[in-house]
């Protein structure tokens, strides 16, 4: 594993442990060039996952990715993290095990508003906002109306 300060190609594992939804393996590691201790995470990957964006363009799945966007819709809110990181992992499950190699960015962008929406609907509308392309406040006010009246508030 290639130390993320000074680029050295070896370290040492100092610590591994399941993470606490079971999902990855969380390695302490240190540099044997400078010493320095990182994080690393195990994952099991069933397939390679080809994203299909809408301009037709095509990238491999990047879980990393995906995290940073529904932790940026939740960020500031009383989430546990834990509960982000399975609602990333239950993604990332689904896309592995529905048999297709390639998968549109939507359907990503759909699974992640569905589960968002059980988790928080701050976070679910923030998250809305950028993957529906919201333009201006009324955006926000329809979006938010149409949540009310599901929810029967």
């Amino acid at each position: 594993m290639r130390c993320p300060y000074c680029g050295h190609e070896d370290s040492q594992v100092k610590d591994s442990r399941p993470t606490e939804d079971g999902a990855a393996i969380r390695r302490r590691r240190q540099c044997e060039g400078c010493g320095a201790r990182f994080t690393t995470f195990e994952r099991i990957q069933l397939r390679d996952i080809t994203v299909v964006k809408t301009d037709g363009a095509s990238e491999p799945f990047n879980r990393d990715k995906l995290a940073r966007s529904i932790e940026l819709a939740c960020r500031k809110r009383a989430i546990d993290p834990v509960r982000i990181e399975r609602l990333v992992s239950g993604i990332q499950r689904q896309l592995e095990t529905s048999g297709d190699s390639e998968v549109a960015s939507a359907r990503i962008g759909a699974l992640a508003m569905e589960g968002l929406k059980g988790l928080d609907s701050v976070a679910y509308i923030r998250f809305a906002s950028v993957y529906k392309d919201f333009t201006e406040a009324k955006d926000f006010e329809d979006f938010a109306g149409s949540i009310r009246e599901v929810s029967g508030e």
